[in-house]
């Protein structure tokens, strides 16, 4: 039975002890602009120490057998269960996510872990002769560095620290300086799972990232984030041939065919265009409805984006809590700046109240032209773009437009009609009536600039290794 973790004190976790450092800093609550408690503020010296930790723990680790590696990652994931409660409140404090949301984020974490153990990596026997056989299997890279953004960190971290330790790797988490209390705690209970400096976790300022992505001792970056700061982290890996898989942002299109069910989807569709404060990648970002429909759908998505509640994400049926941080809410201040700059119409909203958080009341924009700046940046805050489209082929390469392509999905009764558009979506994941359905088993990343690899799936676990062909000759 793991043991009940505390979720008032805070530290580093390298080669399986708690370390604290000199200085500390501490996140915000974005409900009230409380600080949160302390946590480290990582060196140089702290993280050369989790490297070499690291790289001696992946001589053995290397060798263990999926089975055991499996074992135990399945036991720290019914660890992270039994501590859900303090997990998801952890989450609310640091986050800003309504509680509800939070619990489902930690609820995926288990699912995740499993289901990414759960993928057989077999061995591809290219030849098999009598005298010669020709393999290709799949080996561990080594030290893993996972950087964390502060919007799903308990997922995004989990999905990095069990596809890294199923494949062979050790991993180094860095969790973003605005969220970084559930990762330090989710590193401190893998201790009592994993050999020390298998899992390890470093809480920083925004000098430690550069610091990680230099590192000469570190093999991989896994890094989910802005496309800025990936093309970053791409340009520091460089320096080392390290390898990369970038999960960067998203613009994603929705496209809404004449003969849907207006009624049915849209508490789906406003859903999936709001949820976590639309701070998703993956979020419906632009929403492109049929002009047959267009008044009716509009109507309907204001009256039911009335609905859901704006507020603390402790307080009961909160739907939309604060954006996370000040940066966000500065960022989402100057979007909202352009709404009467550019003379667009809002159909809901369209301002930001003055508050003890950073709140922002949803705003929907009423058909603004494709040239718009709450059409072309992704806002990253609960703002969006309605627009009307009549031509297949045109609405088609409006959604194409951007150099974003992470998510797009398309909604129709007529489903070889809807497949057919889907297919000539340009983004790393294609919805048919649906939006943001995921898997740990199924392949998630962008095209175009909004990233580099996968996460996720057999494709995302091997990203995680190293592709080794074995020449396997019985004679001289």
């Amino acid at each position: 039975m793991a043991a009940q973790l505390d979720f008032s004190t805070f530290h580093n976790v390298i080669n399986n002890e708690l370390t604290q450092t000199s200085q500390t800093r501490h996140g915000i609550n974005p409900a009230n602009s409380q600080p949160n408690p302390p946590v480290p503020v990582s060196t140089q010296e702290d993280l050369d120490a989790a490297v070499k930790a690291a790289r001696v723990a992946f001589k053995t680790w290397a060798k263990t057998s999926f089975e055991e590696r499996r074992k135990a990652l399945s036991a720290w994931a019914d660890a992270i269960e039994a501590n859900a409660s303090g997990f998801a409140k952890t989450l609310t404090m640091e986050q800003g996510k309504p509680l509800s949301q939070s619990s489902v984020e930690v609820g995926m974490s288990g699912t995740w872990i499993r289901g990414l153990s759960s993928i057989e990596i077999p061995d591809n026997v290219i030849e098999e002769t009598e005298d010669r056989t020709i393999v290709q299997r799949h080996v561990p890279l080594g030290v893993v560095g996972g950087i964390v953004p502060w919007n799903f960190p308990i997922l995004l971290a989990v999905g990095k620290i069990a596809a890294a330790l199923y494949t062979g790797n050790t991993i180094i988490v860095k969790p973003s300086p605005f969220t970084p209390y559930c990762d330090l705690k989710l590193a401190e209970l893998a201790i009592q799972f994993f050999p020390p400096g298998v899992v390890q976790c470093l809480s920083g300022d925004d000098t430690l990232g550069p610091m990680i992505t230099d590192h000469p001792d570190i093999d991989k970056i896994s890094f989910t984030g802005s496309i800025l700061t990936g093309k970053r982290v791409m340009a520091s890996c460089a320096k080392t041939l390290k390898r990369v898989t970038l999960e960067l942002g998203g613009n994603d299109p929705a496209i809404i065919c004449e003969d849907v069910d207006i009624d049915a989807i849209i508490p789906k569709i406003g859903i999936l265009s709001y949820l976590c404060s639309s701070q998703i990648c993956m979020m419906i970002k632009r929403l492109y409805v049929h002009e047959k429909i267009y008044d009716e759908f509009l109507d309907k998505l204001v009256t039911f984006v009335k609905t859901l509640k704006v507020g603390d994400g402790t307080e009961e049926d909160t739907f939309f809590g604060p954006v996370q941080n000040e940066i966000q809410f500065e960022k989402a201040k100057d979007l909202f700046s352009s709404l009467s700059t550019e003379s667009l119409k809002t159909a809901l909203g369209g301002s930001i109240e003055n508050s003890h958080g950073y709140y922002i009341h949803p705003t929907i924009v009423d058909n603004p032209p494709e040239s718009s700046r709450v059409v072309q940046e992704e806002a990253f805050a609960p703002i969006l773009p309605v627009l009307k489209w009549s031509d297949e082929d045109d609405v088609l390469e409006r959604a194409n437009a951007l150099k974003t392509g992470l998510g797009s999905s398309v909604w129709s009764k007529d489903f070889d009609r809807a497949t057919r558009m889907a297919d000539q979506l340009q983004s790393g994941s294609v919805w048919v009536n649906s939006h943001f359905d995921v898997s740990p088993t199924a392949p998630m990343g962008g095209h175009k600039e909004s990233g580099m690899g996968m996460e996720w799936g057999l494709t995302g676990l091997l990203t995680y290794c190293n592709s080794q062909t074995r020449w396997l000759k019985k004679s001289f």
